[in-house]
């Protein structure tokens, strides 16, 4: 009993800092290691741009290889091109917020219900939130200069493909059914975090 307490607890901890994260604007990391490095800072530090990458990689390799490959080659292209669109427009935290709820929530309904969608759509799927989140993430560096942005751009990209690689690779490799039920409680998670935050911006964005 003392093992699932402490998974229970672990989850609300869990919650609770996702969800503090998903709230908070976009921000520049410097780590002082030039703009490829802060790239990649800012994406693993920010957990709102993470965990749909998780999700959408956790539903590609529930999909087979061939939506993995689909979205490892789609996901960091679009994402780009998002981002330099991003650059040259202003964008709404609060839509940005909104959005990013929804893709937790969303995707993480698809994982859970381990949803028998063709490759196209997963494919889709990709170009979207690479599209979206890519904009806000242009929108956030404005202030970076172009030069800059677009090498941070370039420690996202490389991220991007490392995460969806490894996560829709290790999804598709599992070779027991009792496997892919950890996989979709782990959506469940993803989706609860993405209520919660819908919630939450719905209530208190500016």
């Amino acid at each position: 009993m003392r093992a699932p307490r402490q998974c229970r607890k672990g989850a609300r901890l869990f919650l609770v800092f996702a969800l503090g994260a998903t709230t908070t604007e976009a921000h520049l990391v410097t780590t002082g290691l030039g703009p490829v490095y802060d790239g990649i800072g800012h994406f693993l530090l920010s957990l709102d741009d993470v965990l749909p990458v998780v999700g959408l990689a956790l539903f590609a390799g529930l999909r087979g290889p061939k939506a993995g490959r689909l979205t490892l080659l789609f996901l960091p292209l679009i994402w780009i091109a998002g981002a330099i669109a991003g650059l040259a427009n202003h964008g709404q935290p609060i839509l940005g917020q909104i959005f990013t709820a929804c893709s937790f929530l969303v995707l993480g309904i698809l994982i859970a219900a381990d949803w028998e969608l063709p490759t196209v759509v997963v494919a889709a799927l990709a170009v979207l939130v690479g599209g979206v989140h890519g904009f806000f993430n242009g929108v956030a560096m404005r202030g970076a200069g172009l030069r800059p942005a677009l090498l941070q751009l370039t420690g996202i990209a490389v991220m991007l493909f490392i995460l969806v690689a490894v996560i829709s690779g290790f999804v598709v490799s599992l070779p027991r059914a009792w496997m892919r039920i950890v996989i979709r409680v782990v959506g469940s998670w993803i989706a609860a975090i993405g209520l919660l935050s819908l919630g939450w911006s719905l209530r208190f964005g500016q």
